[in-house]
C-alpha cells in the first residue's frame, strides 16, 4: 500500500466502521418479542361459572415450563394442575382445580419467546364478583434486572467475537494471505475466539437464572443448569462450544502452518481451510438460527438456512473492515498490505452487503407476516427504516469499490505525467532539463534572456555523493571579476568569458562517482550569472565554491554562480 492511498484507504474504513456503529444500535429497538395477545376468560373479566382452564394465546410460539403458568386464588393458593399444554398454534392452556368459589383470581405467566428472550406478566379475572386478593405479582421480566442484563450483554460479546473471528480468518484467506503472518492480525482473530468462548460459556451458566427467578444465587444452581441443558438454547449453547474447539484446530493451522508453507503448498492448504473454516462457521452461526426466531413460525426449513447466511454476510463484512482496519494501522512496514488485497476485500463486501440486504427483506417478511405490516405497525416501520439505512450502506460500498480502484491507479499515474511534463520541458524553450543531459552538454543566458554561443573547455567533477545523472561539483579556478569594459567579466587570470576549470581530459564515469561534467559562466549587465549543470545530488556532499565569494550551498540540478555584475564609468 503506497503511502497515497493508505491514509484514505483508512479514513474510508473508519466512515464505514462508524456508519455501521450507528446502524446496529438504532436497530436495537426493532427486536420483537413474544407478548401475550389474548386470554380466555380475558382480563379483568368476570365469569358466572367456574371454568375448567385457563388458556393464553401469544404473538408467537414459546418455551414454556412446570411453572410457566400460575393460577392464583385471593389467598395466593395455587389453583392450577398439570403442566401447559399446546393445543394448536401459539394458544397454551393450564387446568384448574374443580369447585373453585366466587372471587378474584391472579393469572401469572413466565415464559421463554422465541428468541430466547423471557416475557413474564399477570392478568386477573373473578368469578361471581370481584373480591379484595393478597396476591402481589411483579409482572417485570427477569431481563430487566441484574442477570438479564450481564446476559444481554453476553449475547452482544458473542455476536462481535463471531464476527472478529470468522470475518477476520476470511479476510486472510480469501483477501490476504500474508496477513496469516501479521501478529495484529492473528491477535484480532485470537482475540475473536477467546471473547465468543467466555460469552457462550457465561450465557449457559447465566440461562437458568435468567428464565426463571432472575437472582444472582441461582446462577451457579446445578438443577438448573441441568433444566438448561434439556432446553433448545441449552443444546445450541453446548454445540457451540463444541464446534469453538474445532475453530480453535483451524485457527491453530491458519496462523502456524499455513504462514510457513511455500506458495505452492499454500494454495492446496488455502482450499482445504476455506471449506474447512466455511463449515465450522456455518455451524456456529445455526446454534443461533436453531435457537431464536428463525427456529419458529413460518418456514423454519428456509427460514434457518437464511439466517446462517445473514450472520455469515455479517461477519465478512463487519469483520473483514475490522481486519483491514487493523492491518492499515499495525501491519509492519515489511509486510504492507497491498493494493489487490483491498480492492479483493472491496469484491467481498460488496458481495455480502447485498446478502445481507436479500436476507435481511426475507426475515423482516416472515417476522411481520405481512407486507402491509411495513407501514402499519411500528415495528415494521422500524424494519423499513433499517432496510434504507443499508441501502445507503450498499450505495457507499459501490463508491467505495470505484474509489479503491481510482486510487489503485493513482501513483503510476502521477509518476507518467511528470515524465511526460519533464519531457515537455526538456524539448521546449529554455534551458533543458539537467536530468536529460550529457556530460557535455552546455547551457548559458547573456543579458536578460537572449542566448549566446559560448566555447568551454572540458572539465572534471570533483568527487561527491553519487546520484543518476552527474555527481560532482564544478569548482572554476578564478570567479572574481576585475574593471573591464562594459558587460564583461574578466575573470584573473584567464580571457574574458571563460571557466577555466581544472585541467584534464573528460572521460565517462562508469558508475556512482566523479566523472567528467562542463560549465560555463557568462555575464550579463546585471545580477548573477547563471550555470546549469547535470546534478542530482542534495542534502549533502559537494558544495559549489568561487574563489573570493561566499559559499553558495548545496548544488541542485540548476546551480546559480555568484558572480558579482560591475559597470566602468566611461571618459
Amino acid at each position: 500500500m503506497t503511502q497515497t492511498i493508505a491514509p484514505r484507504v483508512r479514513t474510508l474504513v473508519l466512515l464505514l466502521l462508524a456508519v455501521t456503529g450507528a446502524l446496529l444500535a438504532g436497530a436495537a429497538p426493532a427486536s420483537a418479542h413474544a407478548a401475550l395477545t389474548g386470554s380466555d376468560p380475558g382480563q379483568g373479566a368476570v365469569v358466572d361459572t367456574a371454568p375448567t382452564q385457563v388458556s393464553l394465546t401469544f404473538s408467537e410460539q414459546i418455551a414454556v415450563s412446570d411453572d410457566a403458568v400460575r393460577v392464583l386464588d385471593p389467598k395466593g393458593k395455587r389453583i392450577d394442575k398439570g403442566e401447559p399444554a399446546n393445543p394448536g398454534g401459539t394458544t397454551y392452556t393450564v387446568q384448574l382445580l374443580s369447585g373453585l368459589p366466587d372471587g378474584t383470581y391472579t393469572v401469572a405467566y413466565q415464559v421463554v419467546s422465541a428468541d430466547s428472550h423471557p416475557v413474564a406478566g399477570a392478568f386477573t379475572f373473578s368469578i361471581g364478583a370481584p373480591s379484595e386478593t393478597t396476591v402481589s405479582v411483579s409482572a417485570q421480566a427477569s431481563d430487566d434486572g441484574l442477570i438479564g442484563w450481564l446476559y444481554g450483554f453476553g449475547r452482544y460479546v458473542s455476536y462481535a467475537g463471531f464476527v472478529v473471528m470468522a470475518g477476520g480468518a476470511a479476510f486472510v484467506l480469501a483477501c490476504w494471505g500474508r496477513g496469516a503472518g501479521v501478529r495484529a492480525v492473528q491477535r484480532l482473530v485470537v482475540s475473536g475466539w477467546m471473547a465468543l468462548t467466555g460469552a457462550t460459556l457465561a450465557l449457559l451458566l447465566l440461562r437458568g437464572s435468567y428464565t426463571t427467578s432472575g437472582k444472582v444465587g441461582d446462577v451457579f444452581d446445578l438443577s438448573l443448569l441441568g433444566d438448561v441443558l434439556q432446553t433448545k438454547t441449552g443444546a445450541a449453547l453446548v454445540s457451540r462450544l463444541l464446534l469453538l474447539a474445532a475453530a480453535a484446530l483451524f485457527i491453530a493451522v491458519l496462523f502456524g502452518a499455513y504462514d510457513k508453507r511455500e506458495d505452492e503448498e499454500k494454495r492446496d492448504l488455502t482450499f482445504g481451510l476455506a471449506i474447512g473454516g466455511t463449515v465450522v462457521a456455518a455451524g456456529i452461526a445455526a446454534s443461533w438460527a436453531m435457537s431464536e426466531h428463525a427456529s419458529q413460525g413460518l418456514q423454519p426449513g428456509i427460514a434457518m438456512p437464511v439466517d446462517v447466511l445473514h450472520l455469515l454476510a455479517v461477519a465478512a463484512w463487519l469483520g473483514g473492515l475490522t481486519a483491514l482496519l487493523v492491518a492499515l494501522y499495525r501491519a509492519p512496514a515489511d509486510t504492507p498490505i497491498g493494493q489487490d488485497a483491498v480492492q479483493r476485500f472491496s469484491r467481498l463486501a460488496f458481495g455480502s452487503v447485498v446478502t445481507l440486504v436479500v436476507t435481511g427483506v426475507y426475515q423482516s417478511w416472515r417476522q411481520l407476516g405481512s407486507w402491509s405490516a411495513f407501514t402499519d405497525t411500528r415495528y415494521g416501520q422500524l424494519l423499513l427504516a433499517k432496510i434504507v439505512l443499508v441501502a445507503l450502506m450498499v450505495a457507499a460500498a459501490s463508491v467505495s469499490r470505484r474509489w479503491t480502484a481510482r486510487l489503485a491507479g493513482t501513483p503510476a499515474t502521477v509518476t507518467h505525467d511528470r515524465e511526460r511534463q519533464t519531457a515537455a520541458a526538456g524539448a521546449g524553450p529554455g534551458p533543458p532539463s539537467p536530468a536529460r543531459a550529457g556530460p557535455g552538454a552546455t547551457w548559458g543566458r547573456s543579458g536578460p534572456g537572449r542566448p549566446r554561443p559560448e566555447r568551454t573547455r572540458p572539465g572534471r567533477l570533483s568527487p561527491g555523493r553519487p546520484s543518476p545523472g552527474r555527481a560532482g561539483t564544478v569548482r572554476p579556478r578564478q570567479a572574481k571579476a576585475t574593471p573591464g569594459p562594459p558587460h564583461r567579466a574578466r575573470p584573473t587570470p584567464g580571457p574574458p568569458h571563460r571557466a577555466r576549470p581544472t585541467p584534464g581530459p573528460p572521460r565517462p564515469a562508469p558508475g556512482p562517482g566523479p566523472g567528467p561534467g562542463r560549465a560555463r559562466v557568462l555575464p550579463g549587465p546585471s545580477g548573477p550569472r547563471r550555470a546549469l549543470a547535470p546534478l542530482s545530488s542534495r542534502g549533502s556532499g559537494p558544495r559549489w565554491r568561487a574563489p573570493g565569494r561566499s559559499d553558495c550551498g548545496t548544488p541542485t540540478p540548476t546551480v546559480s554562480i555568484c558572480a558579482a555584475p560591475y559597470s566602468r564609468k566611461r571618459a
